[in-house]
């Protein structure tokens, strides 16, 4: 999220508006992408330099029980399969997708959208972007904190992806005003619960999936989302270009109105909680991954309490 904050503050000032130097531009927007290019060549460094595999002790009862499960026992294919079975899963696939991909599709056309209203402030645009992100950077770390101390994900997920739905209202609808600063406002309660739902959503579907592996539901909710930002910001930035960005900021709330609908729907079945919790009945100790003290049979234990 730090880095899509960068993204809206520096692209403007790298790349200032001057449509008489195309040439200028051309150079600048190259600037731009060899840095783009460098620092993500550092980064692939760094992760296959320090990054370690996984942790010396398993971090929770449940983890343990996965570890301990003998590698041939994992099908990718079946784990896609047992995911497509799972109603919850499908519904919170559904609604994740329309959430974040509303998101992408507000961040991508928002540069469009204040100058539409605010002409010459691509500037102030990026910095919107910016308060946008930190606001929703601030919303994540809430959102996960009060998620590990209540462990309500239903009730939490369902009252952001509200919140939500409140905030692309008000934004919508004081866009025109005339009043950056009230845009800078609405536009950070905006990215407070909009991407404060992006951790909900992760840890919901590895709570409700449990014990598939979290690698392949978080891909499939991913993809859900690259998914829906595609096609919201096309016909978004459409209904913006031939009406104006209100048309386009009222089809995102029809959507989301219809993924609080999805989540409500949602069966709550905590299954990685029940695991940590001790309500299934399992014996596991965190141990070393590389110990040769193989814990008693939690695997058939796992899937007959599941």
């Amino acid at each position: 999220q730090l880095g899509t904050a960068i993204g809206f503050l520096l692209p403007p000032v790298l790349v200032p508006n001057t449509p008489d130097d195309i040439d200028l531009m051309a150079h600048n927007i190259s600037i731009m992408f060899y840095g783009t290019a460098i620092v993500s060549t550092l980064l692939f460094f760094l992760a296959g330099v320090v990054f370690e595999e996984k942790p010396k002790y398993p971090p929770s009862h449940s983890q343990a029980v996965l570890q301990n499960m003998p590698p041939e026992d994992y099908s990718y294919k079946q784990s896609i399969i047992n995911l497509f079975k799972n109603v919850p899963f499908i519904l919170l696939l559904i609604s994740y997708g329309i959430m974040t991909g509303a998101f992408y599709s507000v961040s991508t056309l928002l540069n469009q959208m204040i100058v539409t209203h605010y002409e010459g402030e691509e500037v102030n645009a990026g910095r919107i972007g910016l308060t946008l992100v930190v606001a929703g950077m601030v919303g994540s770390i809430i959102c996960g904190l009060w998620l590990d101390y209540t462990k309500t994900y239903k009730q939490t997920t369902l009252i952001v992806y509200i919140l939500s739905f409140i905030g692309l209202l008000v934004f919508t609808f004081t866009l025109d005003l005339g009043y950056l600063i009230i845009v800078f406002v609405t536009g950070g309660v905006l990215g407070f619960f909009m991407t404060g739902y992006l951790p909900l959503g992760f840890e919901f579907a590895v709570e409700i999936t449990y014990p598939e592996s979290e690698g392949t539901s978080s891909g499939l909710l991913n993809a859900s989302a690259q998914i829906f930002g595609i096609v919201f910001t096309l016909v978004q930035g459409k209904l913006t270009t031939d009406y104006s960005p209100r048309a386009g900021n009222l089809f995102l709330c029809a959507w989301i109105f219809v993924g609080i609908i999805l989540t409500a729907l949602i069966k709550s079945d905590l299954r990685r909680h029940n695991v940590n919790s001790g309500i299934v009945n399992l014996d596991v100790k965190a141990v070393p991954v590389d110990s040769p003290v193989e814990p008693e049979n939690t695997t058939l234990k796992i899937q007959s309490a599941l």
